[in-house]
């Protein structure tokens, strides 16, 4: 029988919410007011958010670890990410969490990714903190919000007991929490308060070994892999005689170099580390997330982390273009293999396979913007290399019945812009769920989509309700296959000779659709110039200069004005390309390109398939 204690100087907290409604500047109230930092300390705003691409795009990607200490008892605090793509980064962090914060925007209330991870927390059974945060907007609802926030809980399953939760208002941005909504609090106090009252301490049993289920990944420059997790059960010393237990069940030995803890942001050696503890052991070369680790003595294996399956695939290969390895130093098929397997480590919902041909992988994931994000991290590596269409991964059945993933869609729009929103929606298969009109003149509308509809549509939503439309989806599950439907309505203007675009050239095909290309770029036959405003593919010069004669006419020559080019970003890249082409990705550059570059030989294989639907 368990002999089950709490180790009640430890709290282990995951902050949870939607995309953009302030986890990660509350983060930086809780640190600021622990006194982390000193009066003096020079600090950037949203510290946890420490990658390039985070502080860019005001997102989190990956989930942090950090502590905070408040009347003697340690807080771990586990900032996860809100957008549904990096699901499995708030999956892996809850494992280590006792509780969690959910936090909801006090104008926009929950939102599809706040019913993703807050489900993710009410299965694994974990207490939680409600904070309508930004009470200070100028059209913040607290008490219709968390009534919708009750709504949530009760819709998601939630027991009794999880439905005694204790509700805090704060302005995250001004690092102050209240109980209630009458007065200004003064700082975030009630928070720590909160988190010692209603978070318990992490359980473990006191009759157990050591044991720790490995959550995340990372690497030093000095100390290599490092194992991050919480230690289920036991204490561990610096010194023990570890072994790993991996997918096989087999126990491999271990040679820990380093055993650390987080204090604030940063990590610090200690001796020995307590059972609740998230530890970091450094030195371990062989180990994934999901494993146990354990003493020598008592290898003893627990349940491993499980994920959602990915629902997305997209090709990566060489750059194969004739200006392959002009830009970039990693142009290698093995050194783009290392990558995306290091990746894979790190990220529990990315799953690597080999393609047919060897210089080129299939990457599964969730979602079009975490492959995105995977591209646009490797291009500033260094990196050169081509991507396909993004594509979702079907199944089947034993009868052959093919089903696909489906997404609930919630989108929030002018009443105006409502025709051709579920127009566009309804081409891609989409159906109509829900339509409520608050009367204010916005809809929100309700959709269930195939997650191939939505590939792409998003950039053509914002132009569609001209920047004003808010569209949130998550994954529903898996449905009928609901038929073919065509991904772009428009052709591509294709260069069919090498050299140096002129100005004299793209302004004679202007007529012809939406140039990607300026005077002076270089291009290549099978290279994508533009986008053609009829459904075929046409082939053009864009080198070709103006004949020179000795006539003049009695005015000038004309001078040619080109119409600006709209910069070509990744995800618009992705989003355009179709099944026949690709996106060459250099660290200076982003061209489109067809996957055959050869014009003749692609005339000769569209004769061929022409021929065999004839017959």
């Amino acid at each position: 029988m368990k002999n089950t204690a709490r180790n009640e100087n430890l709290r282990n907290i995951a902050i949870i919410a939607h995309v953009d409604h302030g986890k990660t500047t509350l983060v930086d109230g809780l640190f600021r007011q622990s006194g982390v930092f000193r009066e003096n300390q020079q600090v950037s705003e949203r510290v946890m958010d420490n990658m390039d691409l985070e502080r860019e795009r005001g997102i989190t990607i990956a989930a942090k670890n950090c502590s905070v200490r408040w009347q003697g008892v340690k807080i771990n605090i586990i900032d996860t990410p809100g957008h549904a793509d990096f699901g499995g980064e708030v999956e892996r962090s809850l494992a280590m969490a006792d509780g969690a914060i959910l936090l909801v925007d006090a104008s926009e209330g929950p939102l599809p990714q706040t019913r993703f991870v807050l489900k993710k927390a009410l299965d694994n059974g974990l207490p939680i903190i409600v904070i309508v945060n930004k009470i200070d907007r100028g059209d913040a609802r607290p008490e219709e919000v968390l009534n919708e926030v009750y709504d949530l809980f009760i819709d998601l399953g939630a027991d009794e007991h999880q439905l005694e939760f204790p509700v805090l208002y704060a302005i995250g941005r001004e690092g102050i929490a209240q109980t209630s909504l009458e007065g200004r609090g003064e700082n975030l106090h009630p928070v720590f308060e909160a988190i010692l009252k209603n978070i318990p301490g992490p359980a473990y049993d006191t009759t157990a070994p050591f044991q720790m289920i490995v959550c995340d990944l990372g690497y030093s420059d000095y100390l290599g892999r490092l194992a991050i997790g919480k230690i289920i059960n036991g204490a561990v010393k610096s010194s023990d005689q570890l072994v790993c237990i991996g997918e096989d069940g087999a126990p491999k030995a271990l040679k820990v170099t380093k055993l650390q803890v987080y204090d604030g942001v940063q990590l610090a050696s200690v001796d020995d580390a307590q059972a609740g503890d998230i530890a970091v052991l450094a030195g371990i070369d062989d180990v994934h997330i999901g494993d146990t680790i354990c003493t020598k003595d008592f290898p003893q294996a627990l349940p491993r982390i499980t994920v959602d399956e990915p629902t997305v695939s997209m090709r990566f290969g060489i750059n194969t273009s004739p200006l392959a390895g002009r830009e970039g130093k990693l142009v290698q098929s093995n050194k783009i293999r290392e990558r995306l397997l290091r990746e894979a480590l790190q990220n529990v919902a990315i799953r690597i396979e080999e393609a047919e041909d060897r210089d080129s992988f299939i990457v599964k994931g969730r979602g079009e913007f975490q492959m995105a994000i995977i591209i646009e991290t490797m291009r500033r590596e260094g990196f050169e290399l081509t991507v396909g269409r993004p594509e979702v991964i079907y199944k089947k059945d034993a009868a052959g019945k093919i089903s696909e993933p489906i997404e609930r869609v919630y989108v929030d729009c002018d009443e105006t812009f409502m025709g051709i929103v579920t127009e566009k929606l309804s081409i891609r298969k989409g159906r109509m769920v829900n339509l409520v009109n608050n009367g204010k003149g916005r809809v929100r509308i309700e959709f269930s989509v195939p997650s191939r509809g939505l590939i792409g549509y998003r950039d053509e939503f914002l132009t569609d309700t001209k920047g004003t439309g808010i569209m949130n989806s998550y994954l529903e599950g898996y449905g009928e296959y609901r038929g073919d439907f065509p991904t772009r309505f428009t052709g591509s203007i294709v260069c069919d000779r090498g050299g140096n675009a002129v100005t004299y050239a793209l302004y004679n095909l202007e007529p012809r659709g939406i140039l990607f290309t300026v005077p002076g770029d270089p291009v290549y036959e099978g290279m994508i110039v533009g986008e053609h405003s009829r459904e075929n593919d046409i082939d053009v010069n864009p080198t070709k200069e103006k004949k020179l004669t000795n006539m003049r006419a009695s005015g000038k020559d004309e001078a040619c004005t080109l119409t600006p080019v709209k910069p070509m970003t990744l995800e618009r890249a992705i989003h355009f390309i179709r099944e026949d082409e690709l996106v060459e990705i250099t660290p200076l550059s982003i061209r489109l390109r067809k996957a055959m570059l050869s014009a003749q030989k692609r005339h000769t294989m569209r004769g061929t398939l022409k021929a065999e639907s004839d017959k």
